[in-house]
This record gives structure tokens, C-alpha cells and sequence, in this order.
């Protein structure tokens, strides 16, 4: 009589277990109004500037009152798709996030008007985003990846008071410091004669040369970017959708460097301004200095440094077991206050 009872018991436990599982997965991918068309999550979101009322595209992954995850792309102007490698870690999480296009990328609007290429009305665009979106100090994760750190790091000087996590993965916070990086360390790691031939057609100003590219991706881009033998579906659509306008207007030509109108960009010294927990991630082959990004974990207030050491720019992918377990064990850390 005895163990029937126990089992009883047993089998009473692991039903409500699944129960419990079944309703938890239930309210995570519940996330739509009420009598709306269900569309995976994809929203259009409207943006005011100077110059009129523009939309931006964001995907919505999972119901989670208290992480909201909003990941900033590279750039300016490539698009979310590199960033899908995050869907399967976060949502095997139970983390809310969200994929956003920028305005001029290829899945949101692409006005013409050059006004609105600057860090400062992208500041603002975030704001925007992150009011539609519904998240505050209680529940708002921002994680930004190359231009998309820069962007992190600017709205978090300006409304850190609307967040509870800030990521920046592979951006040092000197575009002066990235250009000087790039000459004097990275530059010396090709061959004498590839360097060569890239600088003399950078004199010349011959970007639009196919054999600029042919000599960047193989001696930079395939060491420092991604390092990936076959690089991943999503980093070659991006790569293809890149918004080459705007990304030349302010990038410069390529990543070997950088010279557009983020070219004097700085703001290490504002760093120590940062009072929200920060997690800075830097790789052994990334075009930014791992040792800088480990400085800008101690220049801000509450700050760790995660390093990638088979990583590059893109650390995501080519450290991506480091590089998730490392962003995962920060976000529940802050959520848990344990940071």
C-alpha cells in the first residue's frame, strides 16, 4: 500500500511538472494581441526625425516581463540577419529579444536624406524602439556588436536610466584608438606586399576596384572579421544588403579602418559615467584591441570583461560557445542582482 502511495505521488509531480513546462511555453510564445493577424513576431515600428515619420522592422522572440534583449547591428547599415545565431540560445533561455533593422537598412525604411546619418538621431531611434517595445530599468538588455556598440554605448550615456543591462560586444570606445589599431598592429600582420597594394589603391582612392575587396577578404576579412572557413548564411545575406551608402558615408570603405564620419569619434573618457553592470567582449583576431575592451570593463562602474580567444570580429560565430555562455551568464546575473 505503502508504495502505491508513493507512486502516486510520483506520477502526480512529474504531471504537474509538464503541465507547469507546457503553460511556461505556452506564455512565452503568446505574445500577440488578441483577435490580431499573428505575423512571428515582425513589427514595423514608426520613427519621427527632422525630416518626417519613417519605419524600422523589428522581430519580437518570446514573452519575458523581465528580459528584454534588444540587439543593435553593425554597420551602419548591414541588417539583423548576421545576429540570427542568437535565436536559438536566447529563446533556449526563455529570453525575450528582439532583431531590429536600423533605419536605411535593407528591411526598414531608406530615406535619402544624409541629416540623418549621425549617432545622435540614432540615439533617439533606440529611444523610440524601446518605448514601442514596452521595456524599462526593470527588464531592458541593449547589445550592440561593432557599429552597433558604438550606438549601445552613446544611448546608455544619454538614458541609462531606461536600462538594466548594456552589452558591447567587439567595439572599443576610440574610433581614433580602432584606426590606430588597425594601422600599427593588424596592418603589420599581412604580407609586406599584399599591405602594399591595398594602401596604394586606398591613395588613390580606387574602393570601387574589385580588387580591393579581393585583397581585404582573404589577408583581413576572413582573419579578423569572422574566421569561419565557410562563413554562415546570415552574414552573407547581411553582407549583401549592407546599405553601402550610408555605410561608406560613415564607416569609410571597408573595416581595415576607419574613416568616415565616425572617424573622430571618443568617448572613452565619458565611459566612467556608465553606472548600470556592463559587459564589454573583446576576441584574440578581432579588428579592435581585446586589451582595450578589458580597459573599458574597469572604466565604467560595473563592468566585466568577457574574452573570446579563438574569436574575431564577428566572436559570436567563430567563439560562439564562449562568446553565449559569457553574454548568457550577464544577462541572468543582472536579473538575479548578483552582478
Amino acid at each position: 500500500m505503502r508504495y502505491i502511495f508513493l507512486l502516486t505521488i510520483l506520477l502526480l509531480t512529474i504531471s504537474c511538472q509538464k503541465e507547469s513546462k507546457s503553460e511556461t511555453l505556452q506564455d512565452y510564445f503568446t505574445y500577440n494581441q488578441k483577435n490580431t493577424i499573428e505575423s512571428a513576431g515582425v513589427k514595423m515600428i514608426p520613427i519621427k526625425t527632422s525630416v518626417g515619420e519613417f519605419k524600422v522592422w523589428t522581430k519580437r522572440f518570446g514573452n519575458n516581463p523581465k528580459i528584454k534583449v534588444l540587439l543593435l547591428h553593425g554597420g551602419p547599415a548591414m541588417t539583423h540577419e548576421y545576429m540570427e545565431c542568437f535565436e536559438t540560445f536566447f529563446q533556449r533561455e526563455g529570453f525575450e529579444f528582439y532583431e531590429y533593422d536600423q533605419l536605411g537598412s535593407y528591411y526598414s525604411d531608406q530615406p535619402k536624406d544624409s541629416s540623418l546619418w549621425t549617432t545622435e538621431r540614432f540615439v533617439e531611434e533606440v529611444e523610440q524602439v524601446r518605448k514601442a517595445i514596452g521595456a524599462d530599468n526593470s527588464n531592458f538588455y541593449v547589445l550592440g556588436n561593432s557599429w552597433g556598440g558604438i550606438l549601445a554605448m552613446e544611448y546608455a550615456l544619454k538614458y541609462q536610466k531606461n536600462l538594466k543591462g548594456l552589452l558591447i560586444s567587439n567595439m572599443v570606445a576610440s574610433a581614433p584608438e580602432y584606426g590606430k589599431y588597425a594601422d600599427e598592429v593588424l596592418a603589420n600582420q599581412m604580407k609586406p606586399e599584399v599591405l602594399a597594394e591595398i594602401r596604394a589603391l586606398e591613395a588613390k582612392k580606387d574602393f570601387a576596384n574589385p580588387r580591393y575587396m579581393k585583397l581585404l577578404i582573404p589577408n583581413f576579412y576572413k582573419e579578423h572579421l569572422c574566421r569561419l572557413k565557410e562563413w554562415p548564411d546570415g552574414l552573407n545575406r547581411a553582407v549583401k544588403h549592407t546599405n553601402g551608402e550610408i555605410y561608406t558615408m560613415m564607416q569609410g570603405p571597408s573595416e581595415f579602418g576607419i574613416s568616415g564620419r565616425l572617424a573622430k569619434w571618443d568617448i572613452k573618457n565619458r565611459l566612467k559615467e556608465i553606472e548600470i553592470p556592463t559587459l564589454m567582449i573583446g576576441a584574440k583576431y578581432d579588428t579592435m584591441d581585446p586589451k582595450a575592451m578589458e580597459e573599458q570593463s574597469k572604466l565604467v562602474q560595473k563592468g566585466r570583461f568577457l574574452y573570446c580567444p579563438n574569436g574575431s570580429h564577428l566572436a559570436m560565430w567563430d567563439d560562439q560557445q564562449i562568446f553565449m555562455e559569457g553574454v548568457i551568464k550577464f544577462i541572468k546575473d543582472v536579473d538575479h542582482n548578483e552582478f
